[in-house]
């Protein structure tokens, strides 16, 4: 019997009880850097040397956090359920966990591409720095989507969307376009379950929407339990 599909939405959220700081603090800063200092083309060309040196910081940390329940309930529900994650974060918790199936709309820390050749990317493990060429001997950058370019996976996303017998929403302020405008794209009947502490949704704006207003960790696992049943 075909499984049921069940589409995962996550943000900063699910990652910040890993010990991954969300992704501006409340002066709108993120680690102390204006944001288009750090996330854009613009920043990148004026000052390639501070954007490399602050990936690399972000992806050291990354070597020093594991996944949480949050993460590791996820991974359940494919005994039943077929899950593809559809994921905010650049973080790589979600493989680590044991999730087989996942999108990542604004790209992700353990990668990188040429500056002039978007479309071959490679692994990265280390370290970034100006004058690193990729083999065509174009600088390479992180493979992170900046404010101002294309989010090239959201079609792929949406048209997951489209099929969701079920969709959660874990940990996002769903403030940020185009992701949020995923949960328009499931069907009428679809279960929507929201988790995250502050939730910033209205429950009555959306059919069948249920609002869980928790942590990652432990309101994950009371959705897993109603779908899966432990």
């Amino acid at each position: 019997m075909e499984k049921e599909k069940v589409v995962v939405l996550t943000g900063a959220g699910i990652s910040a009880e890993s010990g991954i700081k969300t992704f501006r603090d409340a002066d709108g800063l993120w680690e102390g850097h204006d944001i288009m200092e750090v996330a854009s083309p613009t920043g990148f060309e004026k000052n390639p040397a501070l954007v490399l040196d602050f990936y690399n910081q972000r992806r050291r940390q990354l070597k020093e956090v594991v996944p949480n329940e949050g993460h590791k309930a996820l991974v359940l529900l494919e005994e039943q359920y077929d899950v593809t994650i559809v994921t905010q974060n650049v973080d790589n918790l979600h493989e680590r966990a044991g999730s087989s199936k996942i999108i990542h709309l604004h790209g992700e820390l353990s990668k990188m591409r040429g500056v002039q050749y978007p479309y071959k990317i490679y692994d990265c493990s280390g370290d970034i720095y100006v004058g690193d060429v990729c083999k065509r001997g174009s600088q390479l950058r992180p493979h992170i989507v900046w404010f101002g370019e294309d989010v090239p996976m959201i079609e792929t996303a949406i048209a997951e969307c489209t099929q969701a017998a079920i969709l959660m929403i874990i940990g996002t302020s769903m403030q940020v376009y185009p992701a949020a405008s995923l949960i328009n794209f499931v069907p009428q009947s679809t279960p929507i379950y929201f988790i995250d502490p502050k939730p910033s949704v209205n429950e009555s704006a959306y059919q069948n929407l249920t609002v869980i207003a928790e942590k990652a960790s432990t309101g994950v696992a009371k959705v897993i339990e109603e779908l899966v049943g432990f």
